[in-house]
């Protein structure tokens, strides 16, 4: 392959001997007879910040047309971490097969760092839902109303929220290991606070400290799949992410309801403790650092102690602009993304909805099979299975799914990223909502067997997995330097709906009846279902006009 240098090209890497020499046009100096004002230099180096960033993002955008996938992931890593190549100070990979580079890593490797990281979705999920089937013990324990008992379930959801708009943002300035371990110790530390609860108040405090801490995960492990997966493998290895969220509140009400029924609704907490104590061993010894620029500051820290060159750095580290002015512009970076991204709005306004509605299930079904058909607690529980199995299908398709990008990769995006091939599962999927919950409201008529009903739970199983597998993808794929903001933006909606919609979900099943309800939700989600079909043919036009996407 022959490669024509540009001025928008992405400059080859240098070897580990370029380090050596210093460059001595870096240490000259320019004298200026005004001095500059706090403000006028602060708006200078904000300035300088955002012009790199750009820089950056326009070296990842003009990759060449002729490289295959694997070369133009090479080439993205490279962009992202390099931007000067005339200045030998500047570290960067030592070849496209630096095996420092976690593209490189061994599969087996990554392949653990994805089981560990999605595990930990999977915990922090389980522990918002495994809550709800002890809600009415606690409230005659605590004598308060079941409604501000389930405050206990808003309350963690919220944490979901507020978490990933700081954590978020630390990842992409410091790490990710640095939020894994430093924000699961409180999550830890905070069962122990609601397992030996007294009041309502100490039990609800410390729910919303587990939700906080527990929710980097949420946006950090998209990251980090990001960081060690090329696109063309990303997909197998997000199907596992995905499920985590999902799945875990699925299995919550099964397990919670036996625990509470047959032990203590303590046993809940003292469970999620034993849990996420098993994971946090596996974070310490199991999950490397996996972010290219915190790596990079790395090497570049170790090269100038070996060779003796101070002015030794990665291209990121941006003269004059610390990382706590890094960080400050990143806090806000979801939201103002969430605002002015379209397709972040879009897909976080969507899959708030299903995430809203998979909540309401845990108030839904527990007025189905116990009141309704008399269910015990533990026995309530178990109909959440039929969700859980569309999710393990839905996971099932993910190879299929996989070999379907290979192709529209190749046939629309040239052997470059092409975002919009993650989307034609998710065109599908996005009507099994609508199909599912039509089915399983008029399925709950007391003539009607409850297999039927529980049954329905497959096809939203399925749809809720699939289309959440596509559009995180799709997140990622077109917000390469912005993945984990543009995921916390989506968490952030997401978490809030799920927060707050199962607050009037019991007067709305009780009022409205089983049947209605679901109709009405089944009328909203049909109406979004347009929303994976517009991206997937007007994707790139919408693209084109951001400044942040790929």
């Amino acid at each position: 392959m022959t490669t024509t240098t540009t001025d928008n090209a992405v400059p080859p890497t240098e070897t580990k001997n370029s380090y050596t020499s210093t460059s001595t046009t870096s240490t000259s100096t320019s004298t200026s007879t005004a001095k500059p004002s706090v403000e006028d230099v602060e708006d200078a180096k904000d300035a300088e910040s955002l012009g790199r960033e750009r820089l950056e993002l326009a070296r990842i955008r003009s990759g060449a047309a002729d490289m295959d996938l694997d070369e133009q992931n090479e080439e993205l890593q490279r962009g992202m971490s390099r931007i000067d190549s005339k200045n030998p100070d500047v570290v960067g990979w030592d070849g496209p097969d630096d095996p420092e580079n976690p593209f490189n890593w061994p599969t087996s490797k990554k392949w653990r760092i994805t089981l560990i990281v999605s595990l930990l979705t999977f915990c922090v999920a389980f522990a918002s839902s495994v809550f709800t089937a002890g809600i009415s013990l606690i409230a005659v324990d605590f004598n308060v109303s079941e409604t501000v008992a389930t405050l206990g379930l808003t309350l963690y959801v919220v944490g979901f929220a507020v978490g990933p708009l700081i954590f978020a943002p630390i990842s992409e300035v410091y790490g990710r290991n640095v939020v894994y371990i430093g924000t699961w110790i409180p999550f830890m530390l905070f069962q122990i606070g609601c397992a030996l609860s007294k009041n309502a108040a100490t039990l609800l405090i410390s729910r919303l400290i587990c939700g906080i801490a527990g929710s980097s995960p949420l946006s950090n492990a998209g990251g980090t799949l990001g960081d060690i997966w090329i696109p063309a493998q990303r997909g197998n290895a997000m199907s596992f992410y995905i499920l985590g969220p999902f799945a875990g509140p699925s299995f919550g009400p099964l397990i919670g309801g036996f625990l509470s029924e047959y032990v203590s609704w303590r046993w809940t907490f003292w469970l999620v403790l034993i849990i996420s104590g098993v994971m946090f061993i596996a974070v310490l010894f199991g999950v490397p650092e996996t972010y290219s620029k915190t790596l990079l500051e790395r090497k570049a820290a170790r090269l100038r102690k070996q060779l003796g060159n101070d002015n030794l750095h990665a291209a990121h580290e941006r003269g004059g602009v610390s990382h706590m002015q890094l960080l400050k512009t990143s806090i806000v970076r979801p939201v103002v993304m969430l605002v002015t991204e379209p397709i972040v709005f879009l897909i976080a306004l969507y899959c708030a909805l299903v995430y809203a509605i998979l909540y309401m299930n845990f108030v839904a079904y527990p007025i189905v099979y116990q009141e309704e058909r008399g269910w015990s607690l533990g026995i309530g529980g178990l109909p959440f299975l039929g969700i859980g199995f569309g999710m393990w299908a839905a996971v099932a398709t993910s190879p299929f799914q996989t070999k379907l990008y290979v192709k529209l990769t190749a046939e629309r995006g040239n052997g470059k990223i092409y975002p919009e091939a993650r989307l034609p599962f998710s065109i599908f999927s996005a009507f099994c909502l609508p199909v599912a919950l039509f089915w399983f409201g008029w399925a709950t008529l007391p003539q009607v067997h409850w297999s039927c009903s529980v049954l329905a739970g497959i096809p939203f199983g399925f749809g809720m997995v699939s289309l959440f597998l596509c559009m995180f993808s799709y997140l990622v794929d077109s917000y390469l330097l912005y993945a984990a903001s543009s995921l916390a933006a989506n968490t952030l909606l997401r978490s809030l709906f799920g927060a707050f919609f199962p607050l009037f979900a019991s007067q709305m099943y009780i009022n409205m009846t089983p049947r209605w309800a679901s109709t009405l939700l089944g009328f909203i989600s049909l109406a979004m279902a347009p929303i994976p079909y517009l991206f997937y043919k007007y994707g790139p036009a919408i693209r084109a006009r951001s400044k942040r996407t790929f």
